[in-house]
């Protein structure tokens, strides 16, 4: 009836509509959602990730070393959300087939069974000097194994490192995989010759393929992006004192989003399940206190992956990068 008469008056029905509700009266009041956290829980979280020892750092590392601690705070992803209504969101870092070589396949589904080492160049105290960094790496741990600061690159200085690095971990023969690119230092009869009589199984990158080592290369990045570390060192002796520190850092006290948010040191000392269980006991208890915060499921502690590749196969599933 309505529709017939707004057609006989000429008058669209949203205007009848309008007439005869009266003009609106401001935008309706917006809804809270239950379960949002209060405005004092958001100015604490804020206040939390700005103290001096979480300011400089993501919120996925905040995220973890508060779940060491005992504190369940938020998620990772309501940091994000927090810091961003604030605008203390930013991008902190700036984020390469030759056919005759194959691509290498490697898997590791433990600590000691591939390790992944390069050298790279820290600049020294004049224009072209630098120092020699040698760096071993286990590719399932993401662990330094082993690490030298020298003042050239040697073949020999690489198999003095890489001989020290076995006997210390107490590498059996036929059990450890060494995976580097094609530099001089890895390709050398020396450094050949001495995996032969350890037992231990060499492979290469394909040339100009950085992404065939991509654990040493991610190493490297995380160091030389890190606040403190300089433009240039002025003595060999200041670069061993920063990387000494770097290393025990990254070891024992970095949270790896690449290995469920634990620390090398755990996971290469078998510390992971203890340590996880840990973290759940705290996202249990956060849980049973506040259930309507997590709408889709309970919340869980990051898993660690199971196995750790370089190059998976195509069509298999890749369950670490």
């Amino acid at each position: 009836m309505r529709r017939a008469a707004c057609a006989a008056l000429g008058l669209a029905r949203s205007s009848f509509y309008r007439l005869r509700h009266g003009p609106r009266q401001g935008p309706p009041a917006p809804r809270r959602q239950p379960r949002a956290l209060t405005a004092a829980e958001r100015t604490l979280i804020l206040a939390v990730l700005s103290e001096d020892r979480f300011v400089d750092r993501a919120p996925a590392e905040v995220y973890a070393t508060l779940l060491d601690e005992g504190v369940y705070l938020c998620s990772i992803r309501t940091m994000y959300r927090i810091l961003a209504a604030n605008q203390q969101v930013r991008e902190r870092r700036d984020l390469l087939a030759h056919p005759a070589y194959a691509k290498p396949e490697l898997l590791a589904t433990g600590p000691n069974q591939v390790w992944s080492w390069d050298i790279t160049k820290l600049k020294g105290p004049t224009k072209w000097s630098y120092f020699q960094l040698y760096v071993i790496i286990d590719i399932y741990s993401r662990c330094v194994v082993g690490w030298m600061l020298a003042d050239r690159e040697n073949a020999s200085l690489a198999s003095k490192l890489i001989r020290e690095t076995c006997h210390r971990h107490a590498i059996a023969p036929g059990t450890l995989t060494l995976h580097a690119d094609r530099g001089p230092s890895m390709t050398a009869k020396a450094t050949g010759h001495l995996l032969a009589d350890l037992g231990v199984t060499k492979t290469h990158s394909r040339p100009y393929t950085s992404n065939d080592n991509p654990y040493s290369e991610s190493q490297f990045k995380t160091m030389k992006y890190r606040p403190e570390f300089p433009d240039r060192f002025g003595s060999i002796q200041d670069a061993r004192a920063f990387c000494r520190q770097f290393f025990d850092w990254y070891n024992n006290r970095h949270h790896h989003s690449g290995i469920g948010l634990l620390t090398p040191a755990q996971v290469h000392s078998g510390q992971a399940e203890q340590v996880r269980h840990g973290r759940q006991g705290v996202l249990d208890a956060v849980y049973a206190r506040h259930p309507s915060r997590f709408v889709n499921a309970a919340p869980r502690a990051p898993k660690l992956p199971s196995a750790a590749w370089i190059n998976p196969p195509e069509n298999s599933e890749r369950t670490a990068a």
